[in-house]
């Protein structure tokens, strides 16, 4: 279904306002001695301590070994630490150290600047039309990938039987 002329611009904004966010954030996140990538591991640990490496390369879709270098580094400042599972000891669960709750205030209003200067401009109100937006277009392409997923498993097992 075509849209119009907007059409044509919609991926190449979206893509190139993604990559300049990513590009501020990371530039104000190093006032604090942070990267971007770094913080949002602390930020999915905040929410989840206890969290599986192997869950938390998932959920951001990292591969596993990009991720243990962030952990590392997270270890090393003192801002993250690595316990063993009761139940298997090869697993790694990640919990915060006290360390990181003053950078992670410090980063929560870091959020709040940088969400204010996204959508300057824009009232509340378009504010959150476009979130809602942007859940509905992630929802979309989750769930194509999904369904091209789904169809080139069913396209081998018939190839291969």
């Amino acid at each position: 279904m075509t849209r119009g002329p907007e059409d044509q611009n919609f991926i190449f904004a979206f893509a190139e306002a993604q990559r300049l966010l990513r590009a501020y954030a990371d530039k104000q996140a190093s006032r604090h001695g942070i990267t971007r990538a770094q913080w949002a591991v602390l930020a999915k640990v905040e929410r989840a301590e206890g969290l599986k490496q192997s869950e938390l390369a998932e959920q951001m879709e990292l591969q596993p070994i990009t991720l243990t270098r962030l952990i590392d580094k997270l270890c090393d400042h003192g801002w993250l630490e690595r316990r063993s599972d009761d139940s298997d000891r090869r697993c790694k669960r990640l919990y915060l150290r006290e360390a990181a709750r003053p950078l992670l205030g410090k980063l929560a209003g870091l959020r709040a600047e940088l969400t204010d200067t996204a959508l300057a401009g824009l009232t509340p109100e378009d504010a959150q039309r476009l979130v809602r937006q942007m859940q509905i277009i992630k929802e979309n392409l989750r769930g194509a990938i999904q369904h091209h997923c789904h169809r080139e498993e069913k396209r081998r097992e018939e190839h291969y039987g």
